[in-house]
């Protein structure tokens, strides 16, 4: 397997963090929508990193789909043909009232973006007259002023970030990959995400085009006791306040521990955190995500993902709250292939 790892860092310092995990052996770089533009890191090392570049992902219903068409194929044409566009939908109070956008149910809405994104890379690429029509979008003019001609590298791929089986069914069924949200378990991924991808791609009409399952994972990761261990708290941090979010309740439920998210989301509200991680016991935390070192890391991830049907060759991993070192990162990845 390939791994893929978050390009966190500023746009100014973009180029010069990629050059480093490009050496531990990571064969791609993502970035998320944080407190930076989720493109303009991946547009400062776009050729100059030999390395797989991904939105992971860019929120799409504040953008309009010309806007993100434009950005992936200019990433596509800077990276020499290794970009991917991965999308997702955010959930209503962020899309409201940090974007100032409009809130629509999100799976109908992220599969017309992205038959919208896709009809206007099709243009382009092959010269066809502009035609969609959708409930919320409408592309229907594109002078030869603005049409930046073939890509030579191709339209870029369009991935569609998903947890439940709604959203993972639209991605099967709408885009060409699914990235898989990094709380999930391993019972969740076989029980709720796979047979929703085998529904959603039941419903496909892109039968020529290829789809693919890009699985992520949280990873809590040290060569000694004391470095796991700071690694888990890291984690620990990270899945409390993952699964004090009413959305990742489902994953919860497939575990038998559904009950923690209420009581994750009241202390939540209260500010008191150190109740929050002490709910996240060692069990929870070794079931959602991988721990230990680099070499058990790589072990479990395979274990979970090697040969599940239409799963990618490549994992994209999270270190949360702590940064391993650069040889531990090289272990993982050498492990990992």
């Amino acid at each position: 397997m390939l791994l893929d790892l978050q390009l966190d860092a500023r746009p100014d310092h973009a180029l010069e963090r990629a050059r480093e995990l490009r050496e531990t052996g990571a064969a791609g770089l993502f970035t998320f929508e944080g407190p930076h533009d989720v493109f303009l890191p991946l547009a400062a090392i776009a050729g100059q990193v030999d390395a797989d570049l991904m939105t992971n992902v860019a929120i799409a219903m504040p953008r309009s789909p010309m806007h993100l068409a434009h950005t992936a194929w200019d990433l596509q044409l800077m990276s020499r043909g290794r970009f991917r566009l991965g999308l997702g939908s955010q959930i209503q109070p962020h899309i409201e009232k940090r974007y100032g956008a409009r809130w629509s149910p999100p799976a109908a809405r992220m599969a017309e973006i992205v038959a919208a994104v896709r009809a206007i890379l099709t243009s382009w690429q092959d010269g066809t007259r502009l035609e969609f029509r959708g409930e919320h979008t409408t592309h229907t003019l594109m002078p030869p002023t603005f049409v930046p001609g073939p890509n030579p590298y191709g339209p870029p791929p369009l991935l569609l970030g998903a947890l439940g089986p709604v959203m993972t069914r639209t991605a099967a069924q709408a885009a060409d990959g699914l990235l898989v949200m990094p709380f999930h378990t391993h019972q969740h991924f076989l029980q709720r995400t796979l047979p929703a991808v085998a529904e959603g791609l039941a419903r496909r009409e892109l039968t020529d085009t290829p789809f693919a399952v890009f699985p992520q994972t949280i990873v809590a990761m040290g060569r000694t006791d004391a470095e796991v261990e700071a690694a888990r708290t890291g984690v620990r941090r990270l899945l409390a306040f993952y699964g004090s979010t009413p959305a990742y309740r489902p994953v919860l439920d497939v575990e038998g521990w559904g009950d923690l998210q209420p009581e994750l989301n009241r202390l939540s509200k209260t500010g008191d955190v150190a109740s929050m991680f002490a709910l996240v016991d060692d069990t929870m935390l070794d079931t959602i995500a991988v721990a230990g070192t680099p070499e058990e890391c790589a072990a479990e991830i395979r274990h979970r993902f090697e040969g599940q049907p239409h799963v990618a060759d490549r994992i994209g991993c999270y270190f949360p709250g702590y940064e391993p070192p650069a040889d531990q990162i090289a272990a993982l990845a050498s492990s990992l292939r």
